[in-house]
């Protein structure tokens, strides 16, 4: 079954998970299997203000619709590209007098569009709204209880003269929001900015060890020619090679947990089992949990012990990190890698969320070089982990490439520069913001490198002479939040 650019895909019955999507051609790493735009998609709450209600990147400044007075547009294009979908949301929110939560919003949405359109298949969709899985069946009492109070707040919201929905249809549309609700990112792709319904990546079954990755595309309304515009949409990029036939699968969740976690995780937001290979062997859990080996290998009484104090030092360090308090993360964090350091392993999860943490606030904080120690070392561990090709991988990379070279270690900044970039240009494409600004970065260590490797006495002069002479560039502040997950889900 194929539809408007999804001829290279088809949906089948994947045995004990339901439906599937598989590969109708050959994929190589880093093509883009299809691409596709949102149902339906909403800003954050908390985000209506700073982030575009059409594109969703975060811009200095927005122009308000001067109608409602809510929503946001970078500017007359996006503002002009909103208007379908915003027309109806524009009159309700005047009528009702503010504007409803998130959920409720992008509920509206979606029944708009099926006002609009019916609730058939949409042009380019595999599979109607109607046919997408709500789990309403499976709800505790208390998303039973908010269930309840979404349905009674989207009544009062939705306007009388339009077309009237029974109460099980507006819960099933709740339920598909729930567990279908995909994260939105800005263009730097670090923060949620948003939420949005596709459905035709809804398709696609989870595995711990996918060979597909989603990524979120702004889209780009920079050219003269509008018809050279692009729209926001997500991309389902290949992350191996793919033969005709073979099941397309995402991850989730982030692999960085032992596999009992994962599944716990993948239970509890989604409702089912996972039986991948990678969870049913619980490959890398040893890794994942490694302690200190040799005459010193420590008791299981003190492993035990160090990862209770990891655990709630964890805790300590996200209440200092929510009150921007980061020399006090700093302390906790050097205090915790000395209880760790001694028991835990390079690749243990405890070690490496601390060595995260650690590298960022201290570059943030400008103290590179403590900095780039321990991305370094996290980095180490993250590429014995995770899939060679994951995009959270090439973050990191990137990450402590910049500390590196900001540090003044040019030969590792550049070296690891250029392994995120090679991770990158498949998981995001060569398009994508964050892979221009990483091929910026990558020509001006290069050529960097070049003048250090010629003369390294010259080199440390003409930095010193920069950096006295630019205003110091500041990270940009600590994310008290981990990349954005891939399913929106209400914790």
């Amino acid at each position: 079954m194929t539809k408007g650019g999804m001829e290279s895909v088809e949906v089948f019955t994947s045995e004990g998970k339901g439906r599937g999507l598989k590969a109708r051609k050959e994929f190589l790493p880093g093509d883009v299997i299809f691409a596709e735009p949102a149902y339906a998609a909403v800003v954050f709450d908390s985000l209506t203000h700073v982030i575009c209600h059409t594109c969703f990147k975060r811009q200095e400044r927005l122009h308000r619709c001067g109608q409602c007075k809510f929503a946001y547009y970078c500017d007359r294009t996006c503002q002009k590209n909103a208007w379908l979908n915003h027309k109806n949301e524009c009159s309700a929110i005047k009528r009702h007098g503010k504007a409803p939560t998130e959920n409720i919003r992008l509920a509206a949405r979606i029944m708009w569009k099926i006002e609009r359109e019916g609730s058939g298949l949409a042009e380019g969709c595999l599979v109607s709204i109607d046919d997408l899985q709500n789990h309403v069946e499976r709800f505790d009492n208390e998303e039973k209880k908010e269930l309840r109070v979404d349905v009674e707040n989207f009544l009062e919201f939705w306007p009388p003269q339009s077309q009237q929905f029974g109460v099980q249809f507006i819960s099933h549309i709740f339920g598909v929001i729930s567990c279908n609700g995909f994260t939105l990112s800005d263009q730097r792709g670090l923060q949620a900015v948003g939420v949005g319904i596709f459905p035709n990546l809804c398709q696609a079954n989870h595995d711990c060890w996918p060979n597909c990755t989603v990524i979120f595309n702004n889209g780009n309304h920079e050219a003269v020619r509008s018809m050279f515009h692009t729209q926001m949409r997500i991309e389902l990029r290949a992350l191996n090679k793919i033969s005709p036939g073979d099941e397309l699968t995402v991850s989730y969740v982030d692999f960085l947990n032992v596999s009992e976690e994962r599944r716990r995780q993948l239970k509890k937001q989604y409702y089912f089992d996972c039986a991948c290979e990678h969870c049913k062997k619980q490959t890398k859990d040893d890794l994942m949990l490694a302690v200190k080996e040799g005459e010193s290998k420590p008791s299981a009484e003190t492993v035990k012990e160090v990862i209770q104090f990891s655990k709630d030092t964890l805790e300590k360090i996200n209440k200092a990190r929510m009150e921007g308090l980061y020399h006090e993360v700093v302390k906790l964090c050097r205090e915790c890698l000395e209880k760790q350091e001694p028991v835990l392993g390079d690749t243990n999860i405890y070690l490496l969320r601390i060595l995260s943490i650690a590298s960022e606030v201290l570059s943030y904080l400008q103290m590179f070089e403590e900095a780039a120690d321990y991305a370094k070392r996290m980095v180490d561990g993250y590429l014995k982990i995770y899939h060679p090709n994951n995009a959270q991988l090439g973050m990191a990379l990137m990450r402590a490439g910049v500390t590196h070279w900001h540090a003044g270690l040019i030969e590792a900044g550049h070296g690891l520069i250029c392994k995120a970039y090679a991770i990158l240009l498949i998981t995001h494409g060569p398009s994508h913001p964050i892979t221009k600004d990483l091929e910026v970065m990558r020509v001006q260590t290069e050529m960097e490198l070049r003048m250090f490797q010629q003369n390294e006495f010259m080199y440390y002069k003409m930095r010193e002479a920069a950096l006295k002479n630019q205003k110091i560039q500041v990270m940009s502040e600590p994310s008290n939040e981990t990349s954005p997950s891939l399913f929106h889900k209400k914790e």
